[in-house]
């Protein structure tokens, strides 16, 4: 580096001191720095393309990242359930979420705005510039643009889902551009740019699993069945058609399972979904990556409040963790409620590894990676590189199940769907014939929140039902009214989509008006 300074040291002194024409120097004051990388520099080889799609993968850990004190980004989603509660509380902005009285100045709801859009703006990068790379192997410039597809059709999904009609972004953006203050786009425009990007992923070639965590095909048909199935419900209401497409794309991914069992398939045990070398097999069709040396699982505040459950004694936030009558509500049995089987832990090891102790309540278990924090006997490695699941085959068993229901009635495969979820939760099935199709409705919906609970799921669930699970009467309420009963605060029209961030708004003026009842 010294060396190279002096040189250019030398080159000015030497323009300087000379006084040449005025095209003496001009090759050095022309001189392009190879280090200063621009997207016309930049996309033109292969490996660019790669690296371009790293960095959008990469974009996806925004889920994890902070929110402040004893907070990070993916608690938004199980703050507003009912289904979380905390025990710290010295978070006003997730205090908020808890209660309901969140406004355009939280900061998880502007970190999600601000981590989705980066994620639709690297994934529009990659659709823009690798295109033109030559040369570059057809398949693997098919496969990148489909996996960018992908990404884009999956924030999109979640932000359509959070905010309603938003800005519809499709191409790279500079302060030029004439959209760089963009008005919102309807949801049904939204929409129609989710089922067209993955309709794209679909045709890219991609492999059917990919345990290198990238987008895959059991992935795209997963994502496109649950988009329909959402279209279906609310605020969209396209009805049979949509719970028709929702089916049978399911259903593509259940006959390949079915024909590939050990390629995908539900593991036999819940303890497996947090294991840490199952990461992107088997059941895991899509997940955030995680690794210690470039960023650990961000989980961690589901820990119980300062109790030695891992190797580094006691410690732990309990700034998310279960409502006791939400545990209380599954089925006597359920094996996921069993300690440190299913999706709960009442007792753990101290200090990891060492002699059980009694919890005090009930914690989430299914994101705890015990390779890192210890088992009983066995010390943790201290290196969390667990990832996060995003959409798991279990959700693809469900999805057909209810859409397949909606149709006109629970058929058998609905039911072998459904019933397959609850045998690995060693539940006894009532069958078939017992069912009507309102029944079978509600029992479907009713073991989605057992099973997705604290996997960021089951708000968008309430939000396309208008309904929400009631603890007491196990049947499900009408959302607005609904209350909460960790707060006693009642969900209110306004919750079916949540503000702008205002500093957005400000920047923006073009994505006014602000969400419904938020000032």
């Amino acid at each position: 580096m010294k060396l190279y300074n002096l040189k250019k040291a030398g080159q000015i002194l030497l323009c300087g001191a000379v006084l040449l024409g005025p095209t003496s120097c001009n090759d050095f004051l022309m001189e392009k720095d190879p280090s200063n990388l621009t997207p016309e520099s930049f996309y033109n080889i292969p490996d660019h393309a790669e690296a371009a799609i790293a960095a959008a993968y990469s974009g996806l850990r925004f889920y994890g990242d902070g929110a402040g004190i004893f907070s990070s980004n993916w608690q938004m989603l199980e703050a507003v359930t009912g289904t979380a509660t905390t025990e710290t509380a010295q978070n006003s902005d997730l205090n908020n979420l808890y209660s309901l009285s969140y406004d355009g100045y939280t900061m998880h709801i502007v970190n999600w705005w601000n981590g989705l859009y980066r994620v639709v703006a690297n994934a529009n990068m990659v659709l823009e510039k690798v295109p033109p790379i030559t040369p570059m192997p057809d398949t693997q410039k098919k496969k990148i643009l489909g996996e960018a597809s992908f990404l884009r059709a999956w924030s999109y999904f979640n932000i359509v889902r959070l905010w309603g009609d938003a800005p519809l972004v499709t191409k790279p953006q500079t302060a030029t551009s004439e959209d760089f203050s963009p008005s919102r786009a309807s949801q049904e425009e939204i929409y129609n740019l989710i089922v067209s990007d993955l309709k794209t992923a679909e045709e890219a070639g991609l492999p059917w699993m990919d345990p290198s965590g990238r987008a895959n095909q059991a992935a795209v048909k997963a994502l496109l069945s649950k988009v329909y199935l959402t279209m279906a419900g609310f605020p969209l209401s396209k009805g049979a058609s949509h719970y028709k497409l929702a089916a049978d794309k399911a259903k593509e991914v259940i006959d390949y399972a079915n024909a590939n069992p050990s390629e995908i398939n539900l593991f036999p045990t819940y303890k497996d979904v947090h294991r840490e070398s199952l990461k992107n097999r088997v059941e895991h069709l899509f997940m955030i990556q995680y690794n210690a040396s470039v960023a650990g699982n961000p989980m961690g505040n589901y820990f119980p409040n300062f109790k030695p459950v891992t190797f580094a004694g006691p410690g732990g936030t309990g700034s998310t963790v279960p409502t006791t009558s939400f545990y209380n509500s599954y089925e006597a049995g359920d094996l996921r409620t069993k300690d440190q089987e299913g999706w709960f832990y009442t007792t753990y090891f101290t200090n990891g590894n060492g002699a059980r102790f009694e919890l005090g309540a009930p914690y989430v278990f299914k994101h705890f990676n015990q390779t890192a924090n210890g088992a009983e006997g066995v010390a943790g490695t201290r290196t969390d590189n667990l990832n996060v699941p995003l959409i798991r085959y279990a959700e693809v068993l469900l999805i057909f199940a209810e859409a397949q229901n909606e149709l006109g009635a629970p058929t058998q495969e609905a039911y072998n769907a459904y019933k397959k979820v609850r045998d690995r939760a060693q539940l006894k099935t009532p069958e078939l014939g017992t069912f009507t199709q309102a029944s079978f409705r509600e029992a479907v919906w009713r073991e989605r929140w057992y099973e997705f609970a604290y996997e960021g799921i089951t708000w968008f669930d309430m939000v396309r039902l208008r309904k929400v699970f009631n603890e007491k009467t196990k049947g499900f309420d009408n959302f607005v009214g609904h209350v909460n009963l960790n707060t006693n605060v009642p969900l209110a029209e306004k919750h079916l989509l949540f503000p702008l961030g205002v500093q957005e708004m400000l920047n923006n003026p073009n994505l006014k008006p602000q969400n419904p009842g938020y000032n």
